[in-house]
């Protein structure tokens, strides 16, 4: 949980500077870019499940 909530605050003082800044976001908008992380966290966890499967054959 702790992770989760330095990676909040260090994403949330990164936006802060950049817009301080007057740049753009380093992120796609905002829902495309989350399903789009997800995405690329669930094609991990779900090569971790199947590497032992594939190992074994």
């Amino acid at each position: 949980m702790l992770q989760i909530l330095l990676a909040l605050l260090s994403g949330a003082i990164v936006g802060f500077v950049f817009g301080l800044v007057k740049l753009p976001i380093p992120a796609p908008p905002a829902l495309p870019g989350i399903i789009g992380i997800l995405g690329i966290f669930l094609g991990y966890q779900f090569y971790v499940w199947i590497l032992p499967i594939i190992k074994q054959i």
